[in-house]
């Protein structure tokens, strides 16, 4: 028996379980917020709402308000979940998309600036099925694409 299990099969094992604990386990990564992308929208929301409170303009500075708390909501509920062999994409109640693992090809890093559920440039853009993709920027990149790989090990990186 210990001869057998020295031929390879105690790796596959211990892959499979691997694998299984990876795919019960339910992981979920924030997004990466970037002072690249809050730093210029403060100062262009804040400049207008400082504005409007200059001219007593009530009206714009509600207004603004409503934006801002929009930015804020999107901001805090941009996250990224593995729950067994599904990916599943959260931006506030604007982005709700689910994709298999299995479906996964290629994860590359990208610095595009193309809206996308992602709150930072530091991101990655995910290829999924045959013409699709999402972009994403989870705190931890390195350990997204890792707990992806172990679900899906055909997955390319770049």
């Amino acid at each position: 028996m210990r001869n057998y299990l020295s031929c390879g099969m105690l790796k596959q094992v211990q892959h499979d379980i691997f694998s299984y604990k990876l795919i019960t386990m339910k992981q979920t990564f924030r997004s990466k917020i970037g002072p690249e992308i809050v730093i210029p929208m403060g100062l262009i929301l804040g400049g207008v709402l400082v504005f409007m409170l200059i001219l007593g303009a009530w009206v714009g500075v509600l207004i603004i308000a409503v934006v801002l708390a929009f930015v804020v909501h999107l901001f805090a509920t941009t996250y990224y979940t593995i729950d067994g062999a599904e990916l599943k994409v959260r931006s506030g109640f604007l982005i709700n998309i689910t994709i298999n693992i299995n479906t996964i090809t290629k994860i590359v890093p990208t610095r595009s600036i193309l809206s996308a559920p992602a709150v930072s440039l530091d991101r990655l853009e995910v290829f999924y099925n045959k013409y699709d993709s999402v972009v994403v920027s989870p705190g931890d990149n390195v350990g997204f694409i890792e707990a992806l790989k172990g679900i899906n090990e055909g997955i390319v990186t770049g």
